[in-house]
């Protein structure tokens, strides 16, 4: 009989709001320290710019990325002339893009990115997104992250995945409710009412959510609360510890 291993890893997700913190200075440093502070394996973000004039022109992804050591891959939902606003995966491991693109939106353009990251000798889909302010467009959006090109392909039922990001939906809202349709946020009643993420100084909404398939185990999850992160940012990081036997 073969022992089953197990691997354990962290995954943050953060909204960086242009790296803008809520004292109004814009400072890539503080929330790359914030982050590193958390030790995550895999990381989440969204709200990066890359070349817009009101952060400088900076490529915020490559530039956490490279101030954390970490690869990375970016997903633009605003593309205007040469400035872009989106959303990133960073990690340690290794990783492989398999789709970014946009989903249907009012207003605001919002997006998704999926990579395939190797921990182990197991592979994880990890899917990021950033839904939009309006109820009916999120559960718009989540009926799409649903669909064959996202959550119901046959690689997210073949390997674990994990999605996550800035849903804008408390978890007593009916997006949140969906998603669970799909994907499985830790049963263990411990982790149903982890600590809100927004708005960063005095955290009220949990609007930022880490959910995981079955044949993952989340160990913990906690939004991020020390430091400089009631300031980096006017979200909180939310950190999972994971576990995946292989």
């Amino acid at each position: 009989m073969i022992e089953k291993r197990k691997k354990e890893f962290s995954v943050l997700t953060y909204n960086v709001h242009g790296c803008v913190g809520t004292d109004r200075q814009l400072d890539i440093d503080r929330v790359a320290a914030v982050i590193q502070a958390t030790d995550a394996d895999i990381v989440m973000l969204q709200e990066l710019d890359v070349g817009r004039q009101r952060s400088g022109g900076a490529d915020q992804a490559h530039e956490l990325a490279a101030r954390l050591e970490m690869a990375y891959h970016f997903n633009a939902a605003l593309h205007i002339e040469s400035e872009q606003y989106g959303d990133a995966i960073l990690t340690r491991h290794p990783m492989e893009l398999i789709r970014a693109g946009h989903l249907s939106s009012v207003g605001e353009t919002r997006g998704a990115i999926w990579v395939e990251v190797t921990v182990g000798d197991q592979t994880l889909n990890v899917i990021n997104t950033h839904l939009g302010l309006r109820r009916s467009e999120r559960l718009a959006q989540i009926r799409e992250l649903h669909g064959p090109d996202w959550l119901g392909n046959d690689r997210c039922q073949q390997n674990p995945t994990i999605f996550g990001g800035d849903l804008n939906a408390v978890p007593s809202s009916q997006a949140f409710r969906n998603v669970k349709l799909q994907t499985q946020i830790c049963s263990n009643s411990r982790w149903r009412r982890y600590s809100p993420t927004f708005p960063s100084r005095y955290p009220l909404l949990r609007l930022d959510h880490i959910f995981h398939s079955q044949d993952l185990e989340m160990t913990a999850i906690a939004a991020i609360d020390s430091g400089d992160a009631k300031i980096a940012s006017d979200h909180l990081p939310l950190l999972a510890q994971l576990c995946l036997e292989f």
